[in-house]
């Protein structure tokens, strides 16, 4: 089945540049960015500033070929793996997802914080993160990665997934 996606807005974000990025909202703590929806979304907005978080869902745009198998940044033993237990970019869809922090709606811009994206990168979806729905309670594994909050937080990309075009 093939299907098509449309870009709802765009996420002006202060990372220029694919190399020396944070590689989780955990190391952006303190970043801000804006989403510049689409003037036909602007009513999809309404309501939205009652929720502290959102997930984006966004496509990563420079992704030029995905690989089944990737060492992931925070890979303490650079062991190849499978690239559906990562969160890399190189994914067959290239679909990207964060959780960042909600500072207001304006029109169609809405200003967030906690942000590890590409500037220019297209949104395909944003929704709000509700405690009730999203929290996970009980026993949570994280498989291979062994970073710690800490390192997780200061983990900054290099050129593993960039193209040579984008070097």
């Amino acid at each position: 089945m093939k299907f098509e996606l449309e870009q709802i807005a765009t996420i002006k974000s202060p990372f220029c540049d694919l190399i020396n990025m944070p590689v989780q909202p955990k190391g952006a703590k303190e970043v801000y960015a804006t989403i510049e929806f689409k003037p036909e979304y602007t009513d999809g907005l309404k309501d939205l500033d009652g929720f502290s978080h959102v997930y984006l869902i966004y496509y990563f745009h420079k992704v030029n070929k995905p690989e089944l198998q990737v060492v992931p940044f925070n890979d303490k033993t650079n062991t190849p793996r499978g690239v559906f237990a990562t969160r890399t970019p190189m994914h067959p869809n290239s679909m990207g997802l964060s959780v960042v922090e909600l500072i207001k709606v304006e029109d169609n811009i809405v200003t967030i914080k906690g942000v590890d994206i590409l500037d220019g990168t297209p949104l395909l979806d944003i929704k709000p993160y509700i405690e009730n729905f999203d929290k996970v309670e009980g026993e949570v594994k994280s498989g291979w990665m062994k970073s710690s909050q800490e390192e997780v937080s200061q983990k900054r990309s290099d050129d593993r997934f960039v193209s040579k075009e984008d070097k």
